[in-house]
């Protein structure tokens, strides 16, 4: 970014070079990325300016140059002033200065991540083998190979590696489709301007889309007018997996065969590689606190799943019908295929004159023959029973037959290749879909059923003991519970129909449905109630000793004391006889995991940012040592959000700070709200998160434990250290949280009133409801989303000033250097805690604690925080010797540098906009004008979530 991005640019420069000139020196900004934004943002003040006038862009100007003299200058009175002339604007005014500032950081985002592109780009085409590019697939392989890994070892390694992203709709993305599809619109023709063919006239047509795309922008809504639902979620999800993900995955291929290829030769590169990278979603499956996901949603989201996927199927193999001009005359086609194709031809009823059409050409006949057999399951007509093991089969039959024909380089390389790997990835499923619930609600269902069949009448007085006693007994049962006709409660009935969607859903297609997981899981009978419920639906039974199930349970720890207790429930559940079992009979079944998931969210804010992540790491190693003390293979579900709050950050990074023991090739991890489109609107940076986690995977699984310092059996001295700094640091957050002060200072400072109206998702914000908004009801995402608007950041770094300054003043600052210079996870930690630090600003955290004061709520708790903050700096500065938060990362602070002034003027704005909701009364804000002045507040919300690149 550069100062002088809203000026108007200069047209005869556009016109001559395609682009303004770049102004990048001193701004640690590369020319690429300055000429980028100085190109949007001249042409942002052009629309500006024509269709609000030239006062209004003065206006806008005036107040982003009175923030930044304020930063620079050191001299808070300047901001003061760019608050006075905003208390003076009409809202029509302010609504402008909003739109305008927002979609400059809309704008500014994209211009970001074409430059992460370019950057990428660049690297590849100097990088070699011997030098691949870094984080990259060929760094990986360079990496195993200077271990002195031999091919049959990468493959052995390959061979492990089960990597599954999991789409969640999560209430943190901000902004409507319609304007991420504006934004993908301008920044293709941002690429497009890179071309150095593009004639004059081209580059001038460019600029002028562009521009218009800008206007367009500007005219749309930037936040939605209606309630989203649960269907919009589905589809906003699947419209990312239908592009970005479609596309992107076998590149990872292509790149993992490249690489192979480059450092074993062609023999090292097998026919297929294992599928690695598979995804999963909750999108339409997760029902735990969202009453709008009923067992008819997930039934449609099933269908909308498996739609998407066939005609995505069906467009491959048109084009593949168009590419396979193979002749018999000119080629042998082996038998095999001949056969395979009348065959499938009789069976879909191909009419004659299609067949006479590719007559002598047997491939094509088979893809007609294919394509229609896809034409009838997107019809609705499954009495083919064409399944997408099926369409494996025949695609590799087509791969086969062109190799044994002599056409090996056809069959290798190009599109035959990339439509297998989508449909062995993807299936006719798209992404498994899981389910999940919460074990209060499983517990009330199965009350009702032992009710209703005579077996207990009050389930829920039981002892764990006798809980599972009589759960035991049950599963053993072969007969239902429920009488025919016997009416359940209201949860327990919509459950049973959901199991039952699952029930028709594994029966057509066996990959369409993930896992079913538990939420709040604390107990044996937590587990074994969910086993009764999927028997009461035909989803589990006994056969003499053995147990039939096709679908995996998960256990959810959530809190701190869930995670510290993780390693005990996961003792008792793989010892109990019934569940090990069930166990076994997965593994029978192709499925050697048992998955555990890790609540980064409520873990964070139960416990504060340095507890949180401390108990997260110890809970992955204990629950690896568990498994491998029982026999159990283990995957971790890393259910991580956007912000460092959430166990957001570098998810490659967080990777291989993981415990050794933990790393065995299986992993998940939620990609979740605005972290979608961030990673996925792109194809280059899709391609670069996964590659990032490709390798990091596979680096992961070569290292040795005893490589991985302060991570073994000797180094109990720094995890006893690391635990007090924990156990300081999280009584320094309770403290905070738990004083009666902070919650109304959190209410009246915060936007957290408005967020809860906010129509980002179908999720409601609190589990009690809008109307009950407390500490213990709200969810973790909009409890970090209003610290992040408001600049506090809090949930990112509040304690670390206790907890490390603690340690240090008794003489432990050299232990914590020795900690951070050769323990990644202590690193990683400390490195995020720094970034979200920098990213807060508290110069403006004080106009909102000033909003808080007006409204008679006390002042103490901003004091405080800030204090805990300057201890927190002062404490992280002294470990790493460095002089700034950011000394390490000059880009990433010149960004927040210059980003601030512009983020400023939103957050005043949004102030200004709070005072005067809380003037009005009810009726007042019911009317036409208060509803305006409403909508305003959501656009302030949208404009600083751009701003600050995330919401929760």
């Amino acid at each position: 970014m550069t100062d002088d991005a809203l000026h108007p640019p200069d047209l005869d420069a556009l016109l001559s070079a395609h682009g303004l000139t770049a102004q990048a020196e001193g701004t640690g900004i590369s020319a690429p990325l300055s000429r980028n934004v100085n190109l949007v943002g001249g042409l942002l003040g052009e629309v500006v300016a024509e269709r609000h006038g030239a006062p209004m862009l003065e206006l806008v100007e005036q107040l982003r140059l009175l923030c930044r003299e304020a930063s620079r200058e050191d001299d808070p009175t300047k901001r003061d002033e760019a608050a006075r002339i905003i208390a003076g604007q009409d809202l029509d005014t302010l609504l402008v200065v909003l739109r305008a500032f927002t979609t400059f950081f809309h704008l500014v985002n994209k211009a970001e991540q074409l430059e992460v592109a370019r950057i990428n780009r660049a690297r590849e085409q100097t990088a070699t083998p011997d030098h691949p590019r870094p984080e990259s697939i060929a760094d990986a392989v360079h990496d195993l190979v200077a271990r002195g890994h031999g091919a049959d070892d990468v493959h052995r390694f390959l061979a492990k590696l089960d990597i599954q992203p999991t789409l969640t709709a999560h209430p943190t993305e901000a902004r409507r489709r319609s304007i991420l599809l504006r934004q993908g619109d301008i920044s293709t023709a941002l690429e497009r301007l890179t071309d150095p063919r593009l004639t004059p006239a081209e580059a001038d047509a460019l600029i002028a889309e562009i521009r218009n795309g800008i206007a367009l922008l500007l005219a749309t809504d930037e936040v939605r007018t209606r309630a989203v639902t649960v269907e919009d979620e589905v589809r906003h999800g699947l419209y990312f997996l239908a592009t970005s993900i479609w596309r992107t995955v076998p590149q990872m291929h292509r790149d993992l065969r490249a690489a192979l290829r480059a450092r074993f030769g062609d023999a090292a590169v097998p026919a297929e590689l294992p599928t690695f990278l598979r995804y999963r979603s909750w999108i339409g499956g997760d029902r735990d606190g969202n009453p709008g996901v009923t067992a008819a949603i997930t039934r449609w989201t099933l269908a909308e799943h498996r739609q998407d996927a066939l005609k995505l199927h069906r467009r491959a193999l048109n084009d593949l019908r168009l590419l396979l001009s193979v002749s018999r005359n000119q080629a042998r086609v082996p038998d095999a295929l001949v056969t395979r194709a009348e065959a499938l031809a009789d069976a879909v009823d191909l009419p004659k004159a299609r067949r006479e059409q590719v007559a002598g050409e047997p491939y094509r006949l088979l893809l007609h023959a294919m394509m229609a057999a896809l034409d009838r399951l997107i019809g609705g007509d499954e009495s083919l029973a064409y399944r997408a093991a099926d369409y494996v089969a025949d695609l590799r039959l087509v791969r086969d037959g062109l190799t044994a024909g002599g056409l090996e380089g056809v069959a290798r390389d190009g599109l035959l290749p990339e439509v297998l790997v989508q449909a062995r990835t993807f299936g006719f499923h798209m992404a498994a879909l899981d389910v999940r619930q919460h074990s209060r609600v499983h517990e009330a269902a199965v009350a009702d059923l032992l009710r209703v069949a005579g077996v207990e009448p009050d389930y829920t007085r039981l002892d764990e003991e006798a809980r599972q006693a009589l759960l035991v007994r049950e599963l053993r049962t072969p007969r239902p519970l429920r009488p025919h006709g016997a009416a359940l409660g209201e949860e327990g009935a919509e459950l049973l129909e959901t199991l039952a969607v699952v029930r028709e859903a594994l029966a057509r297609e066996p990959e369409s449905i993930g896992c079913y997981i538990i939420s709040m899981t604390s107990t044996v009978s937590d587990i074994l109630e969910v086993l009764l419920l999927l028997k009461e639906t035909g989803l589990w039974r006994m056969e003499g000793d053995e147990v039939r199930c096709p679908l995996d349970v998960v256990p959810l720890f959530e809190t701190i004391a869930d995670l510290d207790a993780a390693e005990e429930r996961l003792q008792a559940m793989f010892t109990h006889p019934l569940y090990r079992a069930h166990l076994e009979a997965r593994a029978r079944d192709g499925a050697p995991f048992q998955e555990v998931m890790l609540g980064y969210s409520d873990s964070n804010k139960d416990g504060g940012y340095w507890m949180a992540n401390w108990a997260l790491h110890k809970a992955q190693g204990a629950i690896a040592r568990v498994a491998k003390r029982n026999g159990v293979g283990v995957r971790l579900f890393h259910g991580r959000g956007g912000t460092v709050g959430r166990g957001g950050g570098r998810a490659n990074q967080a990777i291989l700070a993981m415990p050794p023991e933990a790393h065995n090739g299986g992993i998940r991890f939620t990609e979740q709200g605005e972290v979608i489109s961030f990673r996925y609107a792109l194809a280059a940076i899709a391609r670069r998160h996964l590659e990032q986690i490709v390798h990091a995977q596979l680096v992961a699984l070569a290292q040795p434990a005893a490589e991985v310092a302060f991570e073994g059996p000797t180094d109990d001295d720094a995890h006893r250290l690391m635990q007090r700094v924990a156990d300081r640091s999280m009584a320094a957050y309770r403290a905070l949280i738990e004083d009666p002060e902070t919650w109304a200072f959190y209410t009246t400072a915060t936007p957290i009133a408005h967020i809860a109206g906010l129509p980002l998702a179908s999720r409601p914000i609190s589990r009690k409801g809008v109307g009950e908004l407390d500490f213990e009801g709200l969810r973790a995402i909009p409890w970090v989303f209003s610290w992040t608007q408001t600049r506090y950041t809090i949930p990112g770094w509040y304690g670390v000033g206790a907890g490390l300054g603690d340690a240090i003043d008794g003489g432990e600052l050299d232990a914590l250097r020795r900690m951070r210079g050769g323990w990644p996870f202590f690193k990683a930690v400390v490195s995020d805690a720094r970034r979200e630090m920098a990213r807060a600003r508290l110069p403006i955290a004080r106009h909102y604690a000033d909003l808080a004061a007006e409204s008679g709520a006390p002042a103490e708790p901003h004091d405080r925080i800030a204090a805990e903050y300057a201890r927190a700096e002062d404490a992280l500065l002294r470990i790493t010797g460095e002089d700034s938060l950011l000394a390490d990362s000059p880009v990433i602070a010149q960004s927040i540098e210059l980003r601030n002034p512009y983020t400023d003027v939103l957050n005043l704005t949004q102030i200004e906009l709070m005072r005067r909701w809380r003037a009005l009364d009810e009726d007042a804000r019911a009317s036409a004008d208060g509803q305006l002045l409403r909508q305003a507040l959501f656009v302030s919300i949208n404009g600083i979530a751009g701003a600050m690149q995330s919401t929760g």
